[in-house]
Formats: C-alpha cells, structure tokens, sequence
C-alpha cells in the first residue's frame, strides 16, 4: 500500500514538474513574429484569452492557456490594458504579458515646428490618423477657452517639439500638453529675464518672441533681433515689422506684401501702430523666447536682409546706415536677376 502511495505521489509529482518545465518553456520561447515586429490593436474590454486566442490563430503563438493560465496565477489575467501594441521580434509569451499590463503601448509623435502659427497646428492635428478630433471648426477663442488658456486668444501658447503619444489621443490632449510645455519654458525664462526690459509681463514677452521667430531664421542672430525691437519699443519708434502685417492680413496675404497693405491699418500693423501687437504671431521656440528676454546690448535700431543671400541680415545704428545696407540688398536682387 505504502508503496503504490509512493509510486502515485512521484507519478504526480513528475507531471507537476513536467507541466511546469513545459510552462516554463512556451513562455520563455519567442513568439513567431515578423523580422519588424507586429502591431497588434487590443480593445477595450478584450479578455486575455480572447487576445491569445487571435494570436493562435494568426499563427504567432502557441499554446495560449498557457499564457492565460500564467496570468491566472500571477492575478494579471485581468490587468491588461487596452491600446496599440508594438511587439519586437524576439518577444516570448512573458515579456508580452508584461507589456500588456504595463501599458506600454506604441507611441505615435507630432512635431510642432518653430514660426507656426495655432492655424497651422490645428491642420497638422487634423492631418494626423492617429488623433481623434474633438475640436471641430473651433475659431482662436473657442480654441483659448477648450484649453483652457490664461489668456483670450491661443495665438502662441503651444510649444514647438516633437510630441510622442498613443494612438486614439485627443487634439485637446495634445494641445494642452504642448501648452503646459510653453508655460514652463516661458515661466523659466521670464523669471530670469535681464534688468530694464520695457516688458510688463511674460505674455508681452511672448508676443516680442514671436515676431523674432518669424524675423529671422538663425539661432545667433535672434538676440540682435530681439535688442532692435527692445530698443524700439524703449525709444516709442514703431516696431515696422513686416511679419506682423502678414499676420494681420490673414487670407488677403498672397505671398507678395504691396505697400499698400503696409499702409492698411490692422491691429497688426506695427507700421500704423505703436507698441506690440495685440498677441503673438506665430508659435516661437525655446531660442527666440530667450533672446526676447535676454536681448543684446548694442545700438544697433534696424536691419535688413544680407545680400549674402544666406538668411542672415545686417544691423545697422542709424537710419543712414540702414538706407546705405537698404540700396546693396537691392542691388544684389538685381544682379542675380540678370
């Protein structure tokens, strides 16, 4: 008798140590997957069986009670969590239990790019199969308002990056996670803004940021930008920017900016108006925000593009001196005319 318990309990504890050698086995081999992994959607409310079920089927794994009786065990059976998954080549049964309660799910990017405008944005949000609109025809203030911004309009407020996230999150979402990035970037830069600048506010000192990002292209020249314009404002001569004009015109501008439009008057004509414009122009980046608040220190009160035709321009103190920098940029647009 003592001996058929025996042979019984070894019996029995030959299978359990087999079941768990074989266990063991199918959740540390590789799932049969493409060489550039395999995007899999899991929704809402799917079960772990029913995911490994359609894995088995598109012949990726084997043996799926395994994993579900694995799960069972470690009281993850329930746990996992909706959304698009990347799984590599080389992912066992294991690994992909873990990214499946992790929520480690593919993460789609956008990127904002520096001299948008939130137009701009939008239709890039728009453009995008992997953000759900919620927005829908919102005009500036709707937009300010959705998001919750500190001030009535959404002109400037969102920051230039690369933005990562999954698929199926909102332009909102979006939207506010780029404008809580500018808060900070322009929070940190304001607080150590240099001594003397005729700003009233981190707001004034957006606005100033915009125009430099649409003025110039070149990181080292957005400081001797930013001084022309401080300079500007701390003397009362008018801004007399161009970009500024192009924005107050909105649809009206075609490409080629007449004098008569200069002369049209907009509550973005810094060549009819003194002071600032009324909200920034365009979305500025980390650099222009800076050089807003950390201006140089020269005397220089005008520029104009180089004739070097490299995006760079020439400063100049005096209105002589500019008119003289004025007349070789003209010059050179003839000579390569020819």
């Amino acid at each position: 008798m003592m001996r058929r318990v025996l042979v019984v309990a070894c019996l029995l504890l030959g299978l359990i140590a087999g079941t768990w050698f074989f266990g063991q086995s199918v959740l540390n081999q590789a799932m049969k997957l493409p060489d550039d992994g395999l995007t899999v959607d899991v929704p809402a409310g799917m079960s772990l069986r029913a995911l490994g079920d359609r894995l088995a089927s598109d012949d990726v794994l084997r043996y799926p009670a395994v994993l579900v009786a694995y799960a069972r065990l470690l009281g993850h059976a329930d746990s996992i969590k909706a959304g698009e998954y990347e799984i590599a080549a080389g992912t066992t049964p294991r690994g992909l239990l873990q990214q499946l309660v992790e929520g480690r799910v593919k993460l789609h990017s956008l990127t904002i790019v520096e001299g948008w405008t939130t137009r701009d944005l939008v239709r890039a949000l728009r453009k995008s199969s992997y953000i759900r609109p919620t927005l829908n025809d919102v005009d500036d203030d709707a937009l300010a308002r959705a998001a919750e911004l500190p001030g009535a309009r959404a002109e400037g407020w969102f920051f230039p990056d690369t933005y990562r996230f999954p698929k199926g999150t909102t332009d909102l979402a979006l939207l506010r996670m780029a404008h809580e990035r500018m808060q900070v970037i322009l929070d940190q830069a304001w607080a150590g803004r240099a001594a003397g600048l005729p700003l009233r506010s981190p707001y004034e000192a957006l606005i100033l940021a915009s125009i430099v990002e649409k003025e110039t292209a070149l990181d080292r020249e957005r400081p001797q930008v930013a001084g022309v314009l401080i300079r500007r404002l701390k003397t009362g001569m008018k801004l007399q920017t161009d970009p500024t004009v192009i924005y107050g015109l909105g649809e009206d501008f075609t490409g080629d900016l007449t004098r008569r439009q200069l002369g049209r008057d907009t509550p973005y004509n810094t060549y009819t108006r003194a002071g600032l414009p009324p909200t920034p122009i365009s979305l500025p980046g980390e650099a222009s925000i800076l050089a807003a608040v950390h201006p140089d220190t020269s005397d220089s009160l005008y520029f104009v593009a180089s004739p070097n035709r490299d995006g760079s321009h020439v400063f100049t103190a005096t209105l002589r001196e500019h008119n003289a920098a004025v007349r070789r940029y003209l010059e050179s647009l003839r000579e390569n005319a020819k």
